[in-house]
């Protein structure tokens, strides 16, 4: 067994477009959703025999129901893979999908596997709620607050407004400038390389002669970005979390549907196949917060990483930091001083839309396709996580 650290290179990287929850995908299963995700990327690289994945792992923040039953070992039978490549689903909330990249990416650097396939699918459509179908919470939670999952996300969000003093018309202008970026990079193409485009089949009985017929829509671009979206339109939605607080739907991230997929393959079987990587995986790092301000996560999550992978702040040229929240996302540029122009350039989760478990693998598409089209070197994708937590990944352009 090879005992030295070696590098694992992603090779190809796709998703489907994000839909909105009781959207576009509204009658598509999370484990169709994944299977799509998976045969393209696989068709990506056809020089590597699927027979060869070591194992596919797959982030899910709420693995139950339509998306429950280890989706990612379902999800790959569903691709058409062979009965021989494994699948594990995990699950470290909004994470999930970067974690499902990182963890790959180790199996490769410690000499356990070749290749790899990671990502991470979440249909918000088919959860009731955001608890899942069964809410379950421990009991203690109501007499120690301090447990996290007693504390709504948006709740979070107030706290952090309020410590980080993030007003209720910056995060509106945020938000604005989400979408703006967001339609923008629709219109330039921007997302075309990423996305496998998927084509929703709906079965509709004709009453009248007996027969079912089949209506097929083509969607290629996320659902979320609006051209109109305006300040002016966003000031008018009340707080939803606190009556005399300044979280509305308009600045938070939208509930969606979605999926993700890469290949990642070790040094080896890229001379072999003699391949073009998109990317190197440089470093991966989580930190824990208090869970009343989850969503300052990343602010210590990307130190960590930084140090891991032994480059600073200014090395990054692309940073995809999930826009849970407006006024989350402020806090944690405004603490680590983060360059507007380098995070989220075409657009966030406040535009682009939040499948929570699919998220990490969706933006680590968009991260190194980026990095190829803008030629910068190195490229993060960041998040806060539920009940406390924050997660960063590293990415180079080589």
């Amino acid at each position: 067994m090879n005992k030295t650290i070696q590098d694992a290179y992603i090779v190809a990287a796709t998703r489907l477009p994000v839909a909105k929850k009781n959207g576009a995908f509204k009658h598509v299963r999370p484990d169709d959703m994944l299977a799509h995700a998976i045969r393209s990327v696989v068709a990506q690289v056809p020089t590597v025999d699927p027979a060869r994945i070591g194992d596919v792992i797959i982030g899910c923040a709420m693995p139950e129901g339509e998306q429950g039953m280890n989706v990612a070992r379902i999800g790959l039978l569903l691709a058409g893979l062979p009965d021989t490549v494994p699948g594990m689903t995990i699950n470290r909330f909004c994470s999930s999908g970067v974690q499902a990249v990182a963890d790959a990416a180790n199996q490769i650097r410690l000499g356990l596997a070749d290749v790899m396939i990671a990502g991470g699918t979440e249909s918000m459509t088919v959860m009731p709620q955001m608890t899942g179908n069964k809410m379950a919470m421990n009991p203690a939670v109501f007499t120690d607050e301090h447990l996290g999952i007693a504390y709504g996300m948006g709740l979070t969000a107030e706290k952090v407004a309020t410590q980080w003093k993030i007003g209720r018309e910056a995060q509106d202008a945020f938000a604005v400038e989400s979408h703006r970026r967001a339609m923008a990079a629709i219109t330039a193409g921007h997302f075309r390389a990423e996305i496998s485009p998927y084509t929703v089949r709906e079965h509709l009985p004709d009453l009248v002669s007996g027969e079912v017929g089949v209506l097929e829509r083509y969607v290629e671009h996320d659902e979320g970005p609006r051209p109109d979206a305006a300040v002016d339109r966003l000031a008018r939605l009340k707080p939803v979390f606190n009556v005399r607080g300044s979280v509305t739907a308009g600045n938070s991230s939208q509930m969606s549907d979605g999926a993700g997929a890469v290949m990642l393959v070790s040094e080896s079987v890229l001379r072999e196949h003699n391949l073009t990587p998109l990317a190197r995986f440089a470093g991966y790092a989580v930190a824990g917060v208090a869970p009343e301000i989850m969503g300052i996560g990343p602010v210590a999550a990307i130190p960590k990483v930084l140090a891991q992978v032994g480059i600073t702040q200014q090395d990054l040229d692309w940073i995809e930091l999930n826009e849970a929240f407006a006024a989350q996302s402020l806090a944690v540029m405004q603490t680590l001083d983060l360059d507007p122009a380098k995070v989220n350039p075409l657009g966030g989760a406040i535009a682009l839309g939040h499948p929570l478990g699919a998220t990490g693998a969706i933006r680590t598409a968009t991260v190194v396709h980026g990095l190829q089209r803008s030629g910068g070197k190195y490229g993060m994708v960041t998040m806060c996580i539920g009940t406390g937590m924050g997660a960063a990944a590293i990415f180079e352009r080589v």
